[in-house]
Parts: structure tokens; sequence; C-alpha cells
């Protein structure tokens, strides 16, 4: 006979799922609680890996800067006087396949995948700090300083994000990406600021905020010390976003001409260079593709743990085995009487 407890169960408690999750973060702090939910999205662990594995390979196959890394071929440059290997096909000496120059294209792959991190990482670093800044002092001092900040926001807002990029692309010259992403993130911050703006309209109406503020803390202290910390979720998760949102917008200027330039390399500028091959040679169009697609399901699915975790209403449904364990902690057996050898049950014996 089963113990499984099922929802048709007289003794069925519908909130069980709810006396399991604070059984099970009892005691634990904030970023003890936060920590313990993310590793529990398989999703966004696997993504973590499979991110810092794609930036690690990346960084050390080509290496960075002066420093050379372990693979034998340049990305460009001395990398035209290789011979053709197998027609150009993916052979044991060049993996990913050669270009009709006879440029290696696993290395021209990594150091685009350096190009498009960096621009990512800029962007995100550039966006998530002006729209923390512009969303927290609107949300904090409202009146004036709110319109005023919104009004501006919504302006950047009702722009073409492809047209501001092309225009900031050129502005840059193409060949500095961290510059180029700069410039991206001055685009992409507006919707982070509407969503802090919104968080900090609601946290300066809580009560530590008005203890902060009887005390006599300055509004530059009750913005980071007390009321920052607590906006922290929202920042993380939508920070996580617009990293996805910044590389494929990266790739679609460098894919129309406006974005990174030759001699640099990034995977949109790959994929264009070799949009005429995809019939004869198409492993030098899947190859960038295919990063492109790992890192922005990598970062979206790295959103999605972020936000399970700091979202207290996201709850799990726990299986039937835990909730049968946490039934029989919550409603212990009865213990029996001993006998006295004939079933009933004996008195106790007094002193």
């Amino acid at each position: 006979m089963s113990n499984a407890i099922s929802p048709q169960d007289s003794t069925f408690d519908p909130n069980v799922e709810n006396q399991i999750e604070l059984k099970e973060v009892e005691g634990l702090s904030q970023n003890q609680i936060v920590r313990r939910r993310f590793l529990r999205h398989k999703g966004a662990v696997i993504s973590v890996v499979v991110l810092a594995l794609i930036t690690v390979l990346a960084v050390t196959s080509v290496g960075f800067g002066s420093w050379t890394g372990w693979w034998n071929f340049v990305p460009s440059g001395q990398g035209a006087t290789n011979p053709l290997v197998n027609g150009g096909a993916p052979s044991s000496v060049h993996p990913f396949g050669q270009d009709e120059a006879g440029r290696d294209i696993f290395a021209r792959v990594m150091r685009g995948t350096q190009t498009s991190l960096i621009i990512m990482f800029s962007v995100g670093l550039i966006a998530t700090v002006m729209g923390i800044v512009v969303g927290a002092l609107s949300g904090f001092f409202r009146g004036t300083t709110d319109s005023l900040l919104m009004r501006f926001t919504d302006l950047i807002i009702t722009m073409p994000v492809i047209v501001l990029g092309a225009v900031l692309g050129l502005m840059s010259g193409g060949n500095n990406a961290a510059v180029f992403g700069a410039f991206l993130g001055l685009i992409l911050w507006p919707p982070l600021a509407r969503l802090v703006r919104g968080e900090f309209l609601s946290l300066r109406e809580r009560e530590f905020v008005d203890a902060a503020r009887v005390a006599g803390a300055s509004n530059t202290r009750i913005i980071f010390k007390h009321m920052l910390p607590n906006a922290v979720g929202v920042i993380i998760v939508n920070t996580t976003l617009l990293l996805s949102s910044a590389i494929l917008l990266e790739t679609s200027l460098s894919y129309l001409g406006v974005g990174i330039k030759s001699p640099s390399i990034s995977l949109g500028l790959l994929i264009n260079d070799y949009q005429q091959a995809f019939a004869s040679r198409p492993w030098l169009f899947w190859w960038p593709g295919a990063f492109i697609v790992s890192i922005a399901l990598c970062v979206n699915f790295i959103g999605d743990g972020l936000r399970d975790a700091f979202d207290p209403r996201q709850k799990r449904i726990p299986s039937l085995r835990k909730m049968a364990r946490a039934r029989r902690i919550e409603r212990p057996l009865p213990t029996t009487r001993p006998t006295d050898g004939t079933g009933a049950a004996a008195e106790p014996s007094t002193p």
C-alpha cells in the first residue's frame, strides 16, 4: 500500500509547501536563502558553467592583449599565409575550418567572442550605473526631479535603439570594443531606470526609511545604505537580461556594418563577412552563430535563476515524499503504552 499523499486525502494540507519552505530556510541569512534557491535552478547553474567555459576558452586559446594563448594560429594577419587544408573544410588541424584566405576560423571565432563579451559587460556596467542613478533619484525625490528625469527617459525610449546604436557605433569608430560598449550603454539604461524608480517609490514609504530619517541619516545614506540593498534583486535580474540584449544588439549592428569594423573582429562581423558562403561553406556561418546563441541563452537562463532566487513569491512545488515527511514531523504517531502480557495496558506503577 502506497504512503503517497494525494489532494483527495482528507488530511491533505494545501499549505504544506509553505511549511516545508519555512523549515528549509529557517536560521539562514538572506544571502544564504538566495544562494540556495539559485543553486536549485539547474538551468541557471549549467548556464553559469557553460558561460564560464566559453569565456575561459576564448581568453586562453588566442590570448588577450600581448599575451599569446595555446592555439597555434592567429586570428588575422599571419593567418592569411596558412595553406588550405582539406579545401578549407573542418579538419584535425583546423577544427572550425578555414576561409578563402586560409585564416583559421577557430581563432577568429575566439577573438570575436572576446570582443562580444567585452562589449556585453561594458554595456552592462554603464547601463546599470545610469539606470540605478536615474531611477533612484527619480523615485526618492519625486516632484520636479522625478518629472525631469522621467521625461528625459521617455525621450530616449521613444528613439529607435537600432538607429541610435548605428549613430553611436559610427561615432566610436568601431575599433575599440570597450568604447563601443560604453556608447551602447548610454541608450540601453531607460528600462532599468523605470524599474528602479518603481522600486524606490515603494521602498521610500517603508518604516525603516522613516526610522533612518528620524535618526538623522542624510538622503545619500538613506538611498545607498538602506534603500539600494533592498532593490538589489530587481537590479541584478534586469541587468542579466540587459546583457543578453546587449550582445544581440552588437551582433545586429556589426552585421549591418555600423558596429565593430575590421581589422577588429566580433561575432556579428564574422557573420557579415561570411554570409555569402552560407550555401557553399556553411561552417563559416554556423560557428559564430552558435556562440552568439549560446551566450545569449546562458545569460537568459542565469537571469531566470536570479529572478526565482530573489523573488519570494516564486515557490517550488515539493514532491509527495517531502510533503509526507513534513506531515510526519508535524503530526507524530501516538505512542503506545506497554501491555501486561494479556493484551490490556499495564497500569503505571507507583513508587
